[in-house]
């Protein structure tokens, strides 16, 4: 299956195919792109179109054997986590019980690395995806330094991360880089539009101007209308808004709606939440407190938490921000960190 169309990348595209450098570093906030930007330079690079025709052509076996998954001049290295997500995953990693890695195994990038310095299949490149080049740990970055220095003829390396500066100084300084902005609000809305999503505005918000992260909310069922009645059912503490949330989701968004009560407190405009969703009236000390928290917490979000009554717990943080809800037993400010597993 081939990465979906987002059209605010095709200029860059454009760019990218007039560079020719051989490691290109592709960065940018998360959800505008970087994988699908990936995997099309690559399918651009490896397509076997005539000159004078757009690249990639779609038509070409070098577009259908990468739409399939099978061009031999092509390899992605990815964490385990995010290969079912992307479309990686085969049958024999989904009869693992082990719970997926989130890095890059160096095996693996040892395994790339012999990979470049065979002969082309095909005869046009072979490209290496990294995706993203942050999921390396130091040792396994290390041992791709000598190949995006020196590597062999016609291969080209392409990285993504959403922060360079969370890579190796000596992994940035081998690559030539190219941003990924937040696109057009408009074409943004409309992509979502053509997707089905009912008031995009709203999700689209959510996510912070970003698409594809915007469309992860509503494939995990927050459409709009839950999302807008999201903080009065916190701040009534209502644990079951949010039972079912993967933990980091619950730390995300708590962290949008303090930033947005944070912003409100101050007389300044929400980000994330709409305006008429959000009740004024908790303290800016107390939010400045909870976000540092939210902030600690979000650090060990891996930590083996006992799911339901860490949801609850949080909840009950959120309505202990207004003074009516502190006249109470006061125990939704217990800390997080004193939760049994």
């Amino acid at each position: 299956m081939s990465a979906p169309s987002l059209p605010w990348l095709d200029a860059p595209l454009q760019r990218a195919l007039q560079q020719r450098a051989h490691a290109l570093l592709i960065h940018g906030p998360a959800g505008v792109g970087q994988y699908e930007f990936g995997f099309a330079l690559a399918r651009a690079l490896l397509c076997e179109a005539g000159e004078g025709t757009q690249r990639p052509c779609g038509r070409c076996t070098a577009c259908h054997l990468m739409d399939t998954h099978g061009h031999p001049d092509f390899k992605l290295l990815l964490p385990e986590a995010l290969r079912e997500p992307l479309g990686w995953q085969d049958e024999e990693a989904r009869k693992k019980d082990a719970k997926p890695s989130k890095w890059i195994r160096i095996e693996d990038v040892r395994q790339a690395i012999d990979w470049t310095h065979q002969s082309l299949s095909r005869g046009m490149a072979k490209v290496l995806l990294i995706h993203p080049a942050t999921a390396m740990q130091e040792a396994s970055a290390n041992a791709l330094l000598k190949t995006l220095e020196e590597p062999a003829p016609q291969v080209r390396l392409l990285l993504t991360a959403t922060d360079p500066e969370l890579l190796l100084p000596t992994i940035r300084s081998r690559c030539q880089r190219l941003a990924l902005p937040l696109p057009p609000r408009e074409a943004a809305l409309e992509w979502l539009r053509e997707r089905g999503l009912a008031q995009p505005a709203v999700l689209l918000d959510a996510a912070g101007g970003r698409p594809l992260e915007a469309q992860a909310l509503a494939g995990e069922g927050i459409d709009a209308a839950a999302w807008t009645a999201l903080p009065q059912r916190l701040r009534q503490g209502d644990a079951t808004a949010v039972a079912q949330w993967p933990l980091p989701r619950l730390l995300e968004t708590l962290l949008k709606l303090c930033h947005d009560l944070m912003a409100v407190a101050a007389g300044g405009a929400p980000r994330y939440f709409p305006a008429d969703s959000l009740l004024p009236g908790a303290a800016l000390p107390a939010l400045a407190q909870w976000s540092r928290e939210l902030t600690q917490l979000s650090r060990h979000d891996e930590h083996p938490w006992n799911a339901s009554l860490l949801a609850e717990s949080l909840v009950a943080q959120v309505a202990a921000l207004w003074p009516a809800a502190k006249s109470g037993t006061g125990a939704g400010r217990a800390r997080v960190t004193t939760l049994g597993r």
